[in-house]
């Protein structure tokens, strides 16, 4: 995206009606009472664009039930993460921040847009709707410079993934953070250097350009680098009753908050 775009991305989109925009806890009630008013209980809604539907889609490799949003196409770690971002973070807090996004999404790019304007920054080695072609393990920015990184579902495709981590570190300002989240199996990582074929890293890793399956142990190699590391599981944002509705019953993810700590 050119800056061009994004300047017209942001008059457009910045306007957008604040109530129906911002997710906080009274929109959350709102929404419970549309679900009991308007809806269905059992209805599903999506906290990224604000749209009801009976059930969320299929969706994977060996499709998960009740995944993906028919309508903005975000999946369940989508939902999880803006729920946290927009009610337990900082990120949107003013004054604005400036946060690069590794490989966005696009369902979070005009959300994220109209928060922030041009201090969304956006990076991909391959995605054309990025601001920034970007190697990860080579950032393009000076150190201390970046207030917020977020990366979501990445690491996973990085063969060394621990320089990758230095340089999130290196880019973050004192007290910045880093919003890491990756598919987990089991308490240890699994990776073998050997495995090149992509038939072979599907069945080993799930996904041809997986090059490992992360174990919770990838909290030692994010507090190696420096980081101090706080975990955010489902449980602690979403309340046991919204489960459901916010297609959040069959993920396992959890959001790694990496702080760099104040010297």
């Amino acid at each position: 995206m050119t800056s061009k775009e994004m300047e017209k991305y942001f008059f457009e989109f910045n306007l957008f009606d604040f109530y129906k925009r911002r997710i906080n806890y009274v929109e959350v009630f709102l929404n419970q009472l549309g679900c009991l008013v308007f809806h269905q209980k059992s209805w599903r809604w999506c906290p990224i664009c604000k749209n009801y539907s009976k059930m969320f889609l299929p969706f994977g490799i060996k499709p998960r039930p009740d995944a993906q949003c028919p309508h903005c196409k975000s999946l369940e770690r989508h939902r999880f993460v803006w729920l946290y971002l927009t009610m337990a973070s900082t990120i949107f807090n003013k004054p604005s921040k400036t946060v690069l996004h590794i490989a966005p999404e696009e369902c979070f790019e005009i959300p994220f847009l109209s928060r922030l304007g041009v201090n969304y920054i956006t990076a991909d080695l391959n995605n054309p709707r990025a601001n920034i072609k970007m190697d990860i393990t080579k950032i393009s920015f000076v150190d201390n410079s970046i207030d917020v990184i977020f990366c979501s579902h990445v690491l996973e495709h990085i063969v060394d993934d621990i320089k990758a981590m230095r340089e999130f570190y290196r880019v973050l300002k004192p007290g910045g953070y880093s919003i890491i989240m990756v598919p987990l199996k089991g308490l240890h990582t699994f990776e073998d250097s050997s495995v090149v074929e992509p038939e072979q890293r599907l069945k080993l890793f799930g996904q041809k350009d997986h090059v490992r399956h992360y174990g919770m142990d990838i909290i030692e190699r994010l507090t190696n680098v420096g980081f101090i590391v706080d975990i955010i599981e489902v449980d602690q944002i979403v309340k046991k009753n919204n489960v459901y509705r916010f297609g959040l019953a069959n993920t396992n993810d959890k959001i790694f908050h990496c702080t760099k700590e104040v010297n």
